[in-house]
């Protein structure tokens, strides 16, 4: 097996997390090395604009060769963990390479949670990742083809319903970015098919969307949806889905050709790689200081992270996970020079998601906002994070073209394959 000689931080994955711990580290002039599947940093919040044909995949991924350029302390390998030998300090890859490490630090991310029900997991389309949202976008606009081709109403009918499973952020912007695509555009492409023949049903299993804002930004969520025309429907779960139609725990059934779930994700284990402590939601258990129970020198952060504060742990999302990765990469520095450690401390600096045109809901420190000013304050905070400036400017100039002329022109079917494992 190849040996990789670079002794020092090794940091896996190239999420949110991950990239603020090693660009915090290589300030400091830190040897590290990230390994991470693909080349890329996702800005993930946007990931549902690439599947409803508003943003280009390269307006929201960024190459972690092009972050730490002129840093010669930084490596990348492109490659799967598939073994971490703690006794020997080693991390093996899929290639075949032996890395060696002082300090391990873990930020692989989450995978989609189908909650073991592999009918639903055959069928529905996921929001995880590029591919993910490729797929998606393919799959909506050749339901508009079958549409127009229909034999008979109620084909029509199935092919133009789209039941979208989970009323969390991200379920609710792809819904509400879902009907601005097929209500304000994709009728005016394709004659003989009407607003009225669209129908998007949002299910959520809990009593409100958003649960995890404040009750009244949820129910301001839930009528800005019901206000577009969204099925809005709660304390629901999926029970059945077939290629034609979505079952309901009320026995209501949705006949519909897609099923898109955004209904939760779990921790990824990097394929059961990892034998490490974990609490019961499968995240890592980590001390105060973010270490794996029980391990010095390994580290855990962002959604794999199992950080409890006030009782509860903390959400899979990238502000938690950022700050995470900055107190890692402190930490340390801290304790290579031998200085005193102090736990970590979440500071909440906020929370938002968009329904779609000038509708959005926010919670930023002590203030609720919504409607307009929600959604100008979600523009510019995401504006703010994506990473790379002709990334920016690409974002600002899509959202600009389509708030004036009503248009969202990625609309092509590509043909993606996705890579052999």
């Amino acid at each position: 097996m190849a040996q990789d000689n670079d002794t020092g931080v090794v940091i896996v994955g190239a999420g949110f997390g991950g990239l603020q711990c090693a660009r915090a580290l290589a300030r400091r002039g830190v040897r590290v090395t990230v390994v991470d599947r693909d080349n890329y940093h996702l800005f993930t919040p946007l990931l549902y604009q690439v599947a409803s044909s508003l943003l280009n995949p390269s307006d929201i991924a960024y190459p972690v060769r092009a972050v730490f350029r002129g840093q010669r302390n930084v490596t990348f390998r492109l490659d799967d963990v598939t073994d971490v030998d703690v006794g020997r300090q080693v991390v093996r890859t899929g290639s075949g390479l032996e890395i060696p490490y002082r300090h391990l630090v873990l930020a692989c991310g989450t995978n989609a949670n189908f909650f073991g029900r592999s009918d639903i997991e055959e069928r529905a389309h996921g929001l995880k990742d590029l591919a993910d949202a490729l797929e998606l976008r393919n799959h909506v606009l050749t339901c508009f083809e079958h549409a127009v081709t229909a034999s008979s109403p109620e084909e029509r009918q199935r092919w133009l319903t789209f039941v979208v499973v989970g009323g969390g952020p991200t379920g609710v912007e792809y819904a509400g970015a879902l009907v601005e695509l097929v209500r304000l555009e994709m009728v005016r492409d394709y004659v003989g098919l009407a607003r009225g023949d669209v129908r998007i049903v949002l299910v959520e299993g809990r009593d409100r969307v958003l649960p995890a804002f404040p009750a009244s930004l949820g129910r301001d969520a839930e009528r800005r949806l019901r206000q577009r025309g969204i099925d809005v429907r709660l304390g629901l779960l999926v029970d059945g889905v077939s290629e034609h139609a979505v079952q309901l725990s009320d026995g209501s059934i949705v006949e519909a050709h897609t099923l898109v779930w955004a209904a939760g994700v779990k921790p990824n284990d990097l394929d059961g790689a990892l034998e490490l402590p974990r609490r019961k939601s499968g995240r890592f258990e980590v001390d105060p200081m973010l270490r794996v129970v029980g391990y010095d020198n390994v580290w855990a952060l962002g959604d794999v992270a199992g950080v409890l504060q006030d009782g509860e742990e903390l959400p899979m999302l990238a502000p938690p996970a950022m700050q995470e990765g900055r107190y890692v990469a402190r930490t340390i520095i801290r304790l290579d020079r031998g200085q005193e450690l102090t736990p970590f401390r979440y500071h909440d600096k906020g929370i938002l998601a968009t329904i779609g045109r000038n509708a959005a809901v926010a919670k930023v420190g002590p203030l609720a906002l919504t409607g307009f000013i929600g959604w100008v304050t979600w523009l510019v905070v995401h504006l703010y994070y994506i990473i790379g400036f002709r990334n920016r400017i690409a974002v600002l100039l899509r959202w600009a073209w389509n708030y004036v002329f009503y248009d969202r022109p990625i609309r092509f079917i590509w043909r993606i394959a996705r890579m052999k494992e």
